[in-house]
């Protein structure tokens, strides 16, 4: 296993010596559960992984040794978590090569719990101990890799066979989950549940059973108003149902309220003109909808983006430069006013006065934008609008450059979040925080005027808080404590 790109050793019958082992093991009941030989079952699917994960001689040797049906069996539960985790990990790298993949495909798996023997125990401590700390942390951790390899499986069969998408669709509760599933902190690599559903979304079956699923499109939409660095998986996969005209009114219908906060968006990731394809995107409507009509929140949604993206663009771009200066005059004189009434508590006289800077704010000066719509942000955040604080401090994080880079929303839109009880978006929007804080200390101009590189304490504790309920057991550990809320100094949460 240390050297599994090593020939020698699968070329002298090593692979085939683990596939009948691996199928003595669940043939003889009586033979694993003697001695050692109930640990036969996770090494030599371990084995056979470690074996496949680069080699795809190697994995023919082990479609050829007949190991996909033993695998496929403890994959479906054929006896425990622990080695439906191996089992996971190597059908996945067999399902990754061209010429192994028809023999995986050929195959269906299902799962069951079970509870945790002694054995399983010494495998996640190494025989060392450590308690039940210790071993729930590894179990936690095995889990995930599970659930990690379990989707990347079921991704190589979506990616190469289109005929599967109606399988992986046709249970709802899945579908519904998989919008939720995700690497964690420890697994920032995997794209976990939303590169499923990208996937999913390249076929009109995908695109049916997702449209059809409105706790799946929220979660899109969440992920999309996120720090998560897949956030611009989410965006495809919405863009990709919008652009298929028999999903196109669900969609909408769904999503146009939270998508039209990052119609400001230009670069994010590795994707060009974001914002742009999304305001083309729900502006199709009189091409896509016909007679079915819109609810009235995404109605008003897609006007307000019509009036902002077409009328008032062409509008200002009209005006001449006169105007333009006065306008910039009269909203910088409003936002003083707003951050004077703010910091006098007087929270309604702001948030008219922030409202009434952004309609004479001209869209090309998005600095000045972004900080009236963060300010709103904490003005909602005052008022307990959680909604509408997300919805501003989104919209100021779409104007920044890089896009996500204003650190007083992201702190701003992680209280919001808090409010909804959304840790994991809470959580990434505080280490994004807690990120741009201490990075800081690069700046010389900010350290000489005093910056203090460490993390503010509310922050660490809203951090703690959030990372206690998004691990994968979470539901089962809570003990319902809650924290209370925290606040920062006036240099972070008055108006800029």
């Amino acid at each position: 296993m240390a050297a599994p790109d090593d020939p020698e050793l699968p070329s002298l019958g090593a692979i085939r010596c683990m596939s009948l082992l691996l199928a003595r093991a669940l043939a003889d009941a009586a033979w694993c559960s003697r001695g050692d030989n109930v640990y036969v079952p996770y090494y030599t699917a371990h084995v056979i992984g470690s074996y496949t994960i680069r080699s795809s001689a190697h994995a023919e040797l082990a479609v050829a040794a007949g190991a996909v049906r033993p695998l496929m069996a403890l994959l479906g539960g054929a006896m425990t978590w622990v080695e439906q985790r191996a089992a996971a990990r190597a059908l996945g790298h067999l399902a990754s090569y061209d010429a192994t993949f028809a023999a995986v495909a050929r195959h269906a798996a299902g799962w069951c719990p079970s509870p945790r023997p002694k054995y399983q125990r010494d495998l996640m401590t190494c025989g060392l101990g450590g308690g039940a700390d210790a071993e729930d942390r590894k179990a936690e951790e095995w889990a995930s890799q599970l659930q990690r390899w379990s989707l990347y499986f079921l991704s190589c069969l979506a990616s190469r066979d289109l005929s599967s998408h109606a399988m992986i669709c046709q249970d709802a509760v899945f579908l519904r989950e998989l919008s939720r599933m995700w690497g964690g902190l420890a697994n920032g690599d995997s794209p976990a549940g939303v590169g499923l559903l990208r996937l999913l979304c390249r076929s009109p079956v995908g695109r049916a059973a997702i449209a059809a699923c409105r706790d799946a499109l929220s979660s899109l939409c969440d992920l999309a108003r996120s720090s998560d660095d897949w956030q611009y998986m989410a965006v495809d996969c919405l863009l990709l149902l919008l652009d298929d005209r028999d999903t196109w009114h669900a969609v909408a219908d769904a999503t146009a309220a939270c998508l039209i906060d990052l119609v400001d968006l230009r670069h994010l990731g590795p994707r060009r003109r974001l914002g742009d394809a999304i305001a083309t995107a729900l502006l199709r409507d009189d091409n896509h909808v016909g007679d079915r009509e819109l609810g009235v929140e995404a109605k008003e949604a897609i006007g307000s983006l019509r009036e902002l993206k077409l009328e008032r663009k062409e509008t200002e771009e009209a005006m001449p430069r006169d105007e333009l200066l006065k306008r910039e005059i009269l909203a910088k004189e409003k936002k003083r006013q707003g951050n004077d009434s703010f910091l006098h508590g007087d929270v309604d006289k702001a948030i008219d006065l922030y409202t009434e800077a952004l309609e004479l704010c001209t869209l090309s000066r998005r600095r000045e934008r972004l900080v009236l719509h963060s300010n709103l942000a904490q003005c909602r955040l005052a008022r307990r609008e959680a909604d509408a604080a997300v919805s501003d401090a989104t919209r100021a994080l779409a104007l920044a450059r890089p896009a996500n880079a204003h650190a007083r929303s992201l702190w701003r839109r992680a209280q919001a979040y808090d409010m909804k009880g959304m840790a994991r978006e809470s959580l990434l929007d505080c280490l994004a925080f807690a990120g741009a804080w201490l990075d800081r200390r690069r700046h010389p101009r900010r350290a000489a005027r005093g910056a203090n590189p460490k993390l503010p304490y509310c922050v660490a504790r809203m951090i703690s808080k959030q990372m206690s309920v998004t691990g994968l057991f979470a539901g089962v550990t809570m003990n319902g404590n809650k924290e209370g809320s925290c606040q920062l100094s006036r240099e972070m949460l008055g108006g800029d």
